[in-house]
């Protein structure tokens, strides 16, 4: 059995050709459940130009008839399985290393996406600088890395709407404990807010990404 399940690399969607990459940050966008790549492209306008943003799209397919693809099943005895959340972080990890190298990598995950998002970070804290986290939340269980994100607290936000009845409230109660444990944690739930975006919402996940860009910028101390 695989560690993990590999990434197609022919239908990543970027936001500049390769050779104006550099070594700018990477900003890697994860869909939510019966998505594609296509899906999270359309909020790169409203992101930091500064940042080069990867559009990746998950390696499963949801049962029919149910379009796109998912991160992990989500129906049935072994939905949001913790191992199956990790299977795909670990996916992911293997595409930065990839497909990245070097330069700095934050995460923007949707739903599903959101959850996988904070796996990858649990199971590599040293290779993610930051999450956003879109109507999603945590999985279960304990990982190595939690206690290392307990000391280092990396920046997370997490958004989600008030009026989202598609995570279970059990998951969100659970995030809502685990977060500020974890994570220099900035939230916000967003009145009448269904299990979608919004432009308040897009407002406050830019303010978070400039302020990861300043502290990428600041001088250090000699």
């Amino acid at each position: 059995m695989s560690a993990h399940h590999s990434l197609d690399p022919a239908v990543v969607r970027w936001s500049v050709p390769l050779d104006e990459r550099g070594d700018r940050p990477v900003l890697v966008l994860l869909h939510g459940y019966g998505s594609d790549e296509h899906d999270l492209f359309g909020l790169v306008p409203y992101l930091p130009d500064a940042f080069v943003v990867a559009s990746v799209r998950a390696p499963l397919a949801p049962p029919w008839p149910m379009p796109g693809a998912s991160w992990y099943p989500i129906e049935g005895l072994d939905g949001r399985d913790p191992a199956a959340v990790t299977l795909a972080a670990r996916g992911v990890l293997a595409w930065i290393q990839d497909a990245v190298g070097d330069a700095p990598v934050g995460l923007l995950g949707f739903s599903q996406g959101g959850a996988v998002a904070l796996q990858t970070l649990r199971v590599a804290p040293d290779a993610v600088s930051f999450a956003v986290v879109l109507a999603g939340y945590v999985a279960g269980g304990e990982l190595p890395g939690d206690a290392v994100l307990a000391e280092r607290r990396p920046p997370v936000f997490w958004g989600r709407g008030a009026a989202d009845d598609v995570i279970p409230q059990a998951l969100v109660d659970l995030t809502a404990q685990w977060l500020p444990a974890h994570s220099e944690l900035s939230g916000r739930v967003y009145p009448g807010l269904t299990h979608s975006i919004s432009q308040d919402e897009l407002d406050d996940v830019r303010a978070f990404l400039d302020a990861r860009l300043a502290e990428k910028n600041a001088p250090t101390a000699d």
